[in-house]
């Protein structure tokens, strides 16, 4: 083989993960591709419940059956049902929702420019790193955050001139593979810690109380280190790659792009400032409703952890963050002109969602009877004993549930789902080894998240393959999944350890929560 063929050769990786792409696109349409596993679940469940196989959840009182699709109540769910398996669709309500609000934003100039205004003067070299943190600190807004990060990060990237496609990816990555991590604490602290302390006080010995502060130390670490990995990895290996295989930098249709320039006109920076105080009195007026002593925000003790109303409202709060400010931008620099511009702006938003909500009916339908016919339950289960058989102790059975909790996330894609099966089995093992349930909740994070970001169930993949087809219109479910690979090993790996130095240096993982279970 001559020089100039080798030179002209793809880097390994380059290689490696081409051919996860054409494996990849060779599977249905996403439309079709749900079609085809909605139908596997009503045949897998039909023969699986005529062997009468049932599973028995700790904790449960009763046996779980497994439920077949084709049985009489099976018939009845798939007709009686399909209405609300579609409307019920769990991310529905969140993107339509706050697609309406950042649609407005971004359609009059608001985004990009703020994005102008923020990064215009800052290095380059920085914004992966940026968008890194960033989309690691991210789960503050639940996984609205899933759908908001990704198309700024890409906005960001332009306006840098950088690529936005890695911007792009690069966000969703940060966002979904460090999911159960943040610098702060977040409604998904309190409800895994409620988890885990439901299924500890049923213990002989329940160990530390968990709270949502006791794996905060071990998250802190873990977001700043994952959010920096996220930038090395977008920076030297994602955008590399982009330029390398040649990703188109400007969207097919132009005419859909907001116009990302160097520089801010004066109706611009007025623009600015009033939607900053637009804000700060949104935020001020939601802000005095919060503090207020009876607040109808508050949960019944008058607090807001593990659950109150505040912590359900994250979705009305980031409509508002984003609708109250663009409305106030676009009518001081004219992209609002009437009070009638304001539907017409959002109504154009949701027409780049019409693909979603096709696809959100089929997935809907197959997430719905997935988790109606309990096969889920009976899969988490299974995984369990198995590891239970291999007869594990120590560390190695902390990894060995970590890998388990990573499997399952390609098919249970609800974190709180899956710690809710999971801690009912493990929890209660862990504790018999004399681990603080705590330390099983922190294990359970790394396992969690990393995989979540490769797997089509995970329904915000349709939407960010949505945007990545913008620049790529031939880009499938393979090709989102190759650009997603290099995430998700380094991800795991590099938590894992972190936990790792945890575990053998005997750290608290937050205050007051050790590692042991105390004398």
């Amino acid at each position: 083989m001559s020089s100039e063929t080798r030179a002209e050769r793809p880097p390994r990786i380059d290689r490696a993960l081409n051919l996860v792409e054409r494996i990849g696109n060779k599977l249905p349409e996403p439309f079709l591709l749900f079609g085809v596993l909605f139908l596997i679940v009503v045949v897998v469940s039909t023969v699986v419940a005529a062997f009468g196989v049932t599973i028995q959840i700790p904790g449960a009182d009763e046996v779980t059956r497994i439920r077949g699709a084709l049985s009489g109540e099976g018939l009845e769910f798939l007709f009686t049902k399909m209405a609300e398996n579609f409307i019920g669709f769990p991310p529905l309500e969140t993107v339509v929702t706050i697609m309406l609000a950042v649609g407005l934003a971004e359609r009059t100039g608001l985004l990009t420019a703020l994005i102008r205004a923020a990064f215009g003067g800052a290095p380059r070299w920085v914004l992966p790193y940026a968008v890194g943190l960033v989309g690691i600190s991210a789960s503050v807004m639940a996984d609205s955050s899933m759908i908001i990060i990704p198309p700024l990060a890409a906005l960001v990237f332009k306006a840098a001139g950088r690529h936005p496609v890695a911007g792009l990816l690069g966000g969703f990555a940060s966002v979904g593979a460090g999911y159960s991590t943040a610098p702060v604490v977040t409604s998904l602290d309190a409800l895994f810690s409620g988890i885990s302390n439901k299924v500890a006080e049923t213990l002989p010995d329940p160990g530390t109380v968990v709270t949502p502060v006791s794996n905060y130390y071990f998250n802190l670490v873990s977001s700043i280190v994952l959010g920096l990995l996220a930038g090395v990895l977008i920076d030297k290996v994602i955008e590399p790659r982009m330029v390398r295989t040649g990703v188109p930098r400007e969207q097919a249709d132009a005419a859909d792009e907001p116009e990302v320039k160097v520089g801010l006109e004066a109706a611009e920076r007025r623009g600015l400032i009033w939607a900053g105080m637009a804000f700060l009195i949104a935020f001020g007026l939601v802000l005095l409703l919060v503090l207020w002593p009876g607040s109808p925000l508050r949960n019944e003790t008058g607090g807001f952890l593990p659950e109150s109303p505040l912590l359900d409202s994250v979705t009305t709060l980031i409509f508002l963050g984003f609708a109250v400010p663009a409305i106030a931008y676009g009518a001081l620099a004219g992209s609002i002109e009437r009070a009638g511009d304001v539907p017409k702006l959002m109504a154009a938003a949701l027409r780049d969602l019409t693909g979603f909500l096709v696809l959100a009916f089929m997935l809907g339908q197959f997430i719905a009877l997935f988790n109606w016919t309990n096969l889920g339950a009976w899969v988490a289960v299974s995984g369990a004993d198995l590891l239970r058989a291999l007869g594990l102790d120590g560390y190695p059975a902390f990894l060995g549930f970590m890998v388990l909790a990573s499997v399952l996330n390609l098919f249970i894609i609800s974190g709180s789902s899956l710690w809710t099966l999971m801690a009912a089995v493990f929890v209660p093992m862990f504790a018999l080894l004399g681990f603080e349930p705590g330390f099983a909740q922190a294990a359970f994070r790394v396992g969690d998240s990393a995989t979540q970001i490769m797997t089509p169930l995970n329904p915000y993949m349709i939407i960010i393959l949505g945007y990545l087809r913008r620049y790529e219109p031939s880009a499938g479910i393979g090709t989102l999944v190759a650009r997603m690979v290099p995430f998700v090993a380094p991800f795991w790996l590099l938590w894992a350890l972190i936990l790792t130095v945890f575990y053998f240096a005997d750290l608290p993982l937050g205050p007051g929560m050790d590692i042991h279970i105390g004398p």
